[in-house]
């Protein structure tokens, strides 16, 4: 089961310093965080290198402006009282914030004109082309789509793997199968996804990180049993295996030549289904679709090799083998 699909269409400043100030080496100009609340609404930054030349036709106030040296040797260039009057014209678009690369350090002019209008400025050692990559792949991923679905996601040999199925249906004892196998537990019960670029990466709350819930057991912590190794923070997803009940036994693919998708996001990921009976080891078949998936990757398919092996026979010429 899916919850609704989560979009973010803005985040304040607070959330970006707070979340990413240590990965882009961000440092606070002066105390003030009266701008922290301000929003940033696209999340790609910009360079305002037309906007302090007095073009603001098509300006993206909405985003997080980066002054590099291109910008800084401009506006020393200027006199005095145009450089204020460009960079103020600047503030009054509520722009959410500004990055100084290269540790530059505007003037005392400009920055008391940024604390009159309550904007926030941050300075970063970075030179501007790294901060600006940086934090593009970053607000990408804080703007990025989410949906929670109920299940368990495991990472089995490089291969992310979600397990759904009905309540009851085996869904953590799969995946305890496959930890003892040396696989890493990444979210129990509640697996939240987001869309980057064409992966999805699942992940799961800070508070339930590597614990399962054990029908009779009760809850399990898994690094204790398996050790560090069996958690992992976030997996891409790579394979989608519905459990099925007993009574869907014979209602299954057997050959494997046409498998059909399961959509998540937008994305299509490779799914199998796989019944769930008294006596079969669930987590050995689910660690062998993994392997055949990784198999079809690599260009070799054994489901398609048996096939063109059958059509020769049928055609009467000997397969090769």
């Amino acid at each position: 089961m899916a919850s609704r699909v989560k979009k973010i269409t803005s985040i304040s400043v607070r959330r970006f310093y707070e979340r990413h100030h240590e990965a882009l080496k961000l440092g606070l100009v002066g105390e003030s965080e009266t701008g922290f609340e301000r929003a940033i609404r696209e999340p790609a930054p910009n360079r305002p290198g037309l906007a302090l030349a007095g073009f603001f036709t098509y300006f993206a106030n909405k985003r997080i402006q980066v002054v590099g040296n291109s910008e800084v040797s401009y506006l020393k260039k200027l006199a005095p009282d145009v450089r204020s009057k460009r960079f103020r014209q600047l503030c009054e678009k509520r722009i959410p914030c500004i990055v100084t690369s290269r540790n530059h350090l505007l003037p005392d002019d400009l920055l008391a004109i940024a604390a009159e209008y309550e904007l926030t400025i941050f300075r970063t050692p970075m030179v501007t082309m790294q901060f600006l990559n940086m934090a593009s792949i970053l607000l990408e991923q804080e703007f990025s789509e989410s949906i929670s679905m109920h299940g368990c996601m495991v990472d089995y040999r490089g291969v992310g793997i979600l397990i759904i199925g009905s309540s009851g249906s085996g869904k953590s004892e799969t995946a305890i199968g496959l930890l003892e196998r040396g696989g890493a537990l990444v979210a129990d019960d509640m697996v939240r996804f987001q869309r980057h670029g064409d992966e999805l990466i699942a992940s799961c709350p800070d508070l339930a990180r590597g614990y399962l819930e054990m029908r009779g057991i009760g809850i399990i912590n898994a690094a204790n049993l398996f050790g560090l190794s069996a958690i992992r923070p976030e997996k891409r997803l790579d394979l989608v295996v519905t459990l099925k009940g007993e009574s869907d036994l014979n209602k299954v693919d057997r050959v494997g030549l046409h498998r059909e998708g399961h959509e998540i996001l937008g994305q299509s990921v490779p799914h199998v289904e796989i019944p769930v009976a008294a006596g079969r080891d669930t987590a050995r078949l689910v660690a062998v679709a993994a392997l055949d998936l990784q198999l079809r990757r690599l260009g070799y398919d054994m489901a398609d090799e048996f096939n063109q092996r059958l059509l020769a026979k049928m055609q009467g010429n000997d397969p090769v083998i």
